[in-house]
């Protein structure tokens, strides 16, 4: 298989493997723009020759868009093989790519936002921990902070303190979100609309910079959704998953 590297002369004509579409698609726009951003800043994004979803984007810990301490790594924004994909080596091959680089680049090792179990938008705990990952730390209510070390003695990685008990002050649905991720700009802009429709508090925060997003109040900082200033949920919602939400919050 070959992979290719997301580069500034060569985006505009790949695609992202998250999101396979139109470069006129506003989900397509909003990530490109976010990754040429990120580009300068050391981020890498290498995919698989394909049409599906098999790519690794990994970026200089101290650069990503997460509130953890970590100097010295290299962090895993996002690390999805799906459907056809799989079964081939490709998993196996991007993450040898990463880890072969970060060691290039004289990283201590690399760190993972994971959970205890597999969940949406998490990378899988079973993989990481088969790949010789280990528990760094962890934030309520279920994130864990993976680390694969490439030496003996280095410091771990740790969440930053305000994720060891993730609260806000709002009450009402409060969304925090970058677009880190294709499918937030759409998937917001319909729960928004639903929750105006049905005169339901909601107010969404785009994360635009990196220092709000280390100062973030939730371990993904892609999409968190918080309810009367509890954290409910990371993954990315579509209008009927918020509508089954909001029944059971008795909001409708």
């Amino acid at each position: 298989m070959n992979y290719i590297k997301l580069t500034p002369e060569n985006i505009e004509n790949e695609h992202i493997c998250c999101a396979i579409s139109k470069n006129t698609d506003p989900q397509v726009v909003s990530k490109k723009q976010w990754l040429k951003d990120r580009l300068a800043e050391g981020l890498v994004f290498l995919k698989a020759d394909l049409r599906g979803k098999c790519f690794i984007e990994y970026i200089p810990a101290e650069y990503a868009w997460v509130p953890i301490e970590a100097a010295g790594y290299m962090h895993i924004n996002c690390f999805w093989v799906s459907g056809s994909c799989k079964g081939h080596g490709y998993a196996n091959d991007l993450l040898e790519a990463c880890i072969i680089d970060a060691k290039a680049k004289g990283k201590k090792g690399l760190t993972v936002i994971s959970s205890p179990k597999k969940m949406p938008f998490l990378s899988d705990p079973k993989f990481l921990t088969h790949k010789g990952f280990v528990l760094a730390d962890t934030a309520d209510p279920y994130f864990s902070l993976m680390v694969l070390p490439f030496e003996d003695g280095v410091k771990l990685p740790e969440f930053k303190a305000q994720l060891k008990s993730p609260q806000i002050e709002q009450t009402g649905f409060v969304l925090y979100y970058t677009y880190g991720c294709p499918f937030t700009i759409k998937y917001v802009a319909l729960i928004e609309d639903f929750a105006k429709k049905e005169n339901i508090a909601f107010k969404s925060i785009l994360i635009d910079n990196l220092e709000n997003a280390q100062k973030a109040p939730a371990a993904c900082t892609t999409y968190a959704l918080f309810y009367n200033g509890e954290f409910i949920t990371n993954e990315i919602l579509s209008e009927k998953k918020f509508i089954a939400l909001c029944e059971k919050l008795g909001e409708l």
